[in-house]
């Protein structure tokens, strides 16, 4: 298994002889404006891609937890093939058929595609009344044979209420999680997506999976940058134990 992390929750994955694109933001730098009450006015993304977009135009097929704009945009609605296989929670069908796609696949438990199990799981982007408005988020679990179990946990936080994300550690005993970080927040709440506590509770009700966190340092209400993380993990005498992949980096598992 290949995995490269593009920018923030975008990457290319390498897997079970297949390629697919996650989450895809593919705007150039500064294209969109800052995430309304964040605290800051920095235009997103706030860094550019570490490559030509047309790298990452030809997948095999495209997987997108749900249509925030930092995980689905306008750029990766115009420029990637219509006809592309496009995984996607049952919600987010219609908008992407309006947008012209042609094969949109909504993935209520679990779909197959060419010898790759794709399981659709459940996350909370958020407490509350802001977890509501956030409206419905989707994580994927992938399985192949020959290839270790990986689960991209997608925008979710770790805490008492949020049973689905220990379930699937608990149910599909992943060898890799991806998890979206960040610390995602507004002026007002807690965060919509994980922090270092969140990361070091998943660790410990699963020490022996590999973490890698993304979602890092690209958007303006993600308070918690890679070098504040790091800074965290070395405090708690563990600098080596999550993966922080810089924009464009490999992974091999």
């Amino acid at each position: 298994m290949k995995l490269q992390l593009i920018r923030h929750a975008t990457l290319w994955l390498e897997y079970g002889g297949l390629t697919f694109l996650i989450d895809p933001m593919l705007g150039k730098q500064g294209a969109y404006p800052p995430i309304i009450n964040s605290g800051n006015e920095r235009r997103n993304p706030l860094v550019g891609l570490p490559g030509s977009v047309d790298e990452w135009l030809r997948p095999d097929a495209v997987v997108v937890t749900h249509l925030h704009n930092d995980h689905w945009d306008p750029a990766a609605a115009s420029l990637l093939p219509k006809d592309v296989p496009l995984f996607c929670q049952k919600q987010d069908r219609k908008t992407l058929e309006s947008q012209g796609f042609t094969a949109a696949v909504p993935v209520e438990q679990e779909a197959e595609f060419q010898g790759v199990r794709i399981i659709r799981t459940g996350g909370r982007h958020g407490t509350g009344i802001i977890g509501r408005k956030m409206g419905p988020v989707s994580g994927f679990v992938f399985r192949a044979p020959g290839e270790p179990v990986l689960y991209i946990a997608g925008d979710t936080i770790w805490c008492d209420e949020v049973r689905e994300v220990r379930e699937v550690l608990d149910w599909h005993r992943p060898v890799v999680a991806v998890v979206n970080a960040g610390e995602a927040r507004f002026a007002a709440g807690c965060h919509i997506t994980m922090g270092g506590q969140d990361i070091a509770a998943l660790r410990g009700h699963a020490p022996g999976m590999q973490v890698v966190a993304v979602h890092m340092d690209a958007i303006n209400h993600c308070l918690l940058t890679r070098d504040k993380l790091r800074e965290g993990l070395e405090k708690e005498g563990e600098p080596g134990s999550v993966l922080i992949p810089a924009d464009g980096e490999q992974l091999y598992f």
